[in-house]
């Protein structure tokens, strides 16, 4: 187990830029969560999703200052969403604009043993999961408290980097990756995009979803499987021993019949992969589905269920 701080470039992420008067007002009309409790101090995780309550993209929203804000996502879906949010403007005052090209943004991740408050003493760093605070010219949010602790942090490219970066070691993306699918961390990328309903993604259990705000695009679905029945589907956390290259959006089957949608997924230092997947909670709806006659999937997963560290509803 490492004893030093790392840093993770994270290249495939990029940064949105939405300002104007009407900035909160119009995002609190198409985000998931409850847009008007972000501040300096708390960024949040919100989801974005087509009238059928499926998520377009999963937004990780920074106040930059009191009349801008920042929004983190695969950089492959900046320009989707800006499409499609574009089209809901109307005449409010609001610009969107693709700035990944001004930022680096960058994993930091703890030594190992060391959680977000006994790390962030040293370090200026927020303390708490989503805590955000700004470190020279760079914002920091942290992502997870739990040892080790992570921060994603965006600095300006023509930004002197904060100290704790410029003296952690660089450890590649399979790292990162690896610590975010056993944090059991969801992502949206172009090959899952509109393929997953709110809850499917445990996005009520990480608190990106408000349900006590109004209206916005999709919540009628994600209010409906909240408050009338049980999500049969979900995100789950599995290991194979078979060295295959699971990515984004592949498809399988489980050894108990159940089909399996991957989220996300990170190769193992001994051989094998950890992997995020939407799948039935029970083995029961294996069979269900065949009764209904529905087609099974082919590509058979020697892969075993981990525990998430966190609990699913009943």
């Amino acid at each position: 187990m490492t004893r030093e701080w790392n840093s993770v470039a994270l290249e495939t992420l990029g940064v949105l830029r939405v300002s104007g008067a009407d900035r909160v007002k119009f995002l609190q009309g198409q985000l998931s969560n409850d847009v008007t409790t972000l501040s300096a101090e708390r960024a949040q995780l919100a989801g974005f999703h087509n009238p059928q309550g499926r998520v377009i993209a999963l937004l990780l929203l920074i106040e930059k200052t009191t009349d801008e804000m920042l929004a983190v996502l695969p950089r492959e879906l900046i320009g989707p969403v800006v499409g499609r949010l574009a089209k809901y403007v109307l005449r409010a005052k609001v610009q969107l604009m693709d700035e990944s090209a001004h930022w680096r943004l960058t994993g930091l991740i703890a030594p190992a043993a060391s959680t977000a408050t006994s790390s962030a003493l040293a370090v200026a760093l927020p303390e708490v999961q989503y805590g955000s605070a700004r470190i020279g010219d760079s914002l920091a949010v942290c992502v997870a408290e739990a040892a080790p602790a992570r921060w994603l942090l965006l600095s300006p490219h023509d930004a002197q980097l904060p100290a704790v970066l410029a003296s952690a070691a660089a450890a590649p993306l399979k790292h990162w990756q690896r610590l975010s699918v056993a944090a059991g961390e969801p992502q949206v990328y172009a090959s899952t995009s509109e393929e997953f309903v709110a809850q499917m993604l445990n996005l009520d259990v990480l608190g990106a979803i408000a349900f006590d705000k109004g209206c916005y695009t999709g919540q009628e679905v994600i209010a409906r499987a909240h408050y009338r029945g049980r999500v049969k589907r979900r995100l789950q956390r599995f290991f194979t021993h078979e060295e295959v290259l699971l990515k984004p959006g592949d498809s399988g089957e489980l050894p108990d019949g159940r089909a399996f949608k991957v989220v996300e997924a990170a190769a193992l230092e001994g051989g094998g992969s950890e992997f995020l997947a939407v799948a039935a909670l029970a083995a029961g709806e294996a069979a269900a589905a065949d009764a209904r006659g529905e087609q099974r999937v082919a590509n058979r997963i020697a892969a075993q269920a981990l525990a998430l560290p966190y609990a699913l509803p009943d």
